[in-house]
Formats: C-alpha cells, structure tokens, sequence
C-alpha cells in the first residue's frame, strides 16, 4: 500500500466504471471516469491543487496570504480543504440559495463564506468576487475561469489517465462549467488521436443544471476562448434538469451514488450511444451525491424536486 505524504498526493488517478449496462446500444460502450474518489470529492480537487501550486510557485501566493474565489460548492471545497492543509485563510463567495451541504463542507474547512445573490445564480457570485479582489489587491484571486492552470490540470492528468485506460475511446462528454475538463482533456486526447470526439453537456437557456452553464446567457469563460473551444468541440448536447434526476437514479440502480451533473453528463452520454453504430463513450462522473441528499433528488417526487430547484441552487 503507497503512503501519502500529504492529501494533495491523493488527487488523481480515479478509476473507470463500465456503466455500458445502460447503454441504449449493446454496440457502444460507456465508461464513467469516477472523479468523485478524490479526497474533496470532486473533479475540482484537480484544478484546486494545480491553481494553488502554480500560484505559490509564480509568488503570487505567499504564507499569511488570502485566497478568494467565487463558487457553486466543489471548487471552493477543494480550495477550502488544500488551504486549510497548507495554511492560508480563504474567502468563498457563494450564491446565498445553494444547498446546506456545501455550506457546510465549506464551514468545517474554516472557510470564509461571501453570500452573494441566489438569483443571480454562479455568474453573481463571479462579479462579486471580482468586485472584492478589486478592492481588496492583498487578496489572492485564482479565478478558476481565466486560470490557466485548470485546463492545463487536465491536460496533464486526466487526459492521459483516461488514455491510458481506454485508449479505444471514440467519444468524450463532459459537462460545460468552466469548461477546463473539456478544454484540458479534449485538448489532450485530439492529440492523441484527431478522430476522437469532444462533447460538451450543457443546460438550455434559462434552466440550472448544478455545476454547468450555458455560453449563451451571456458570460463565456475566458479558458473556453483561449484553448480554442469553439474549433476544439464536436457539438453539445443539450440536458434539461429531468433528465439528469432520472439519470442518476438509474446511476444509483446500479450501485453508484452521484451529483446531478453526473447525471446530465450520462444522459448526454446516452444520447450519443443512440446515434452510434458502434464506440467508446467515457464521460465524467465529476461528483459523488452526498452534497445532493438534502434534495430529496432521489426519494423525493421527481417533479417537486425539480421545482425547488427554481428556488434552492442544487442543480
């Protein structure tokens, strides 16, 4: 058994799950790169890591420093955790609306919380956090969307262990958020192989899906533009809140507890499995589902759980 050395030596190196039972197309499989094995439970805790290391490094992050980073709940939870590990006092700014579990996960790590308008969603939280490291230049703002060290995290991580593991792979799915995943793998696994395709799920205009956006409401992540987004994608596919409460519930059928983001990245998965004549699909399963449970998203009325979702940030 390998001994870490500290919980950063934890991140990485997630296992894939066949889900192909779910399939719509018994010619197409589908693998589920199971990020919610991290320590902070989520795929951010590779990006937390890489924006952390990389700003002590460049001097931009010294001891006594404060870090701030607005955030929907994973990436200031990974912050939160590594800074609590490595010693600095951090400031989350987070929608006021989002569900008790991330508020909590975020208290136990010492975490400062900045409660910014619920209805102005992730983007509100963005602006504010802005407006604050203006403000306040002795701040530390890693600004996970314009920081390059996110897709670079995945271009250097999750891109060769996904390759290393199915190098048959024909598809890639993951959710747009800050688009790093698809920026940083995409980028990686086109190297690999030009033919694979990069697909990216995404909510319709005006609807939430926790953890992802659409470009088209108005606020387009500078990482998506600089590592080529629009030529990088194959196309997108469209998952409404539903679909993805449906999706992890035939997840959890099968034993695998996750976030609703990872369940509009199988149904975007799925829906790709139809169009095939044969393939690999892997997609990510960027979260496990006990941030989720106050929900009721999988014992609740699948309608009621979708009409809190209009008032309580947890898609």
């Amino acid at each position: 058994m390998v001994i870490h050395n500290s919980v950063l030596d934890m991140i990485g190196n997630t296992p894939m799950v066949d889900v192909s039972r779910l399939s719509p197309n018994p010619n197409v499989r589908i693998l589920a790169k199971m990020e919610g094995q991290n320590p902070g439970g989520s795929v951010k805790d590779r990006i937390a890591r890489a924006m952390i290391l990389a700003a002590e490094e460049d001097g931009t992050l010294t001891p006594g420093k404060t870090i701030i980073e607005p955030s929907s709940g994973n990436t200031g939870i990974a912050l939160a955790m590594i800074a609590k590990e490595r010693g600095y006092p951090i400031k989350i700014v987070l929608p006021e609306n989002v569900s008790i579990e991330r508020r909590q996960m975020l208290e136990v790590f010492g975490a400062e919380i900045i409660d910014s308008p619920g209805a102005e969603g992730s983007n509100g939280a963005v602006r504010r956090a802005q407006a604050l490291a203006d403000e306040h230049p002795e701040w530390v703002f890693l600004y996970q969307y314009a920081n390059e060290a996110n897709p670079q995290a995945h271009y250097d991580t999750t891109g060769p262990e996904i390759w290393a593991d199915v190098p048959e792979i024909t598809h890639f799915v993951a959710g747009l958020g800050t688009s790093g995943t698809l920026m940083g793998v995409g980028s990686f696994l086109k190297e690999q192989n030009p033919d694979v395709k990069i697909l990216a799920v995404e909510p319709p205009i005006g609807e939430q899906v926790e953890g992802l956006r659409n470009l088209e409401e108005g606020y387009i992540p500078p990482v998506y533009e600089k590592w080529g987004g629009p030529d990088l994608l194959d196309g997108k596919r469209i998952v409404r809140p539903r679909e993805s409460l449906e999706w992890i519930r035939k997840l959890a059928e099968i034993g695998i507890f996750s976030g609703i983001s990872a369940g509009a990245a199988l149904a975007g998965a799925i829906r790709t499995a139809e169009k095939l004549d044969e393939g690999t699909i892997v997609f990510i399963l960027s979260d496990g589902g006990w941030k989720y449970l106050s929900t009721g998203a999988w014992t609740d009325d699948i309608d009621e759980v979708v009409e809190r979702a209009k008032k309580i940030i947890y898609f």
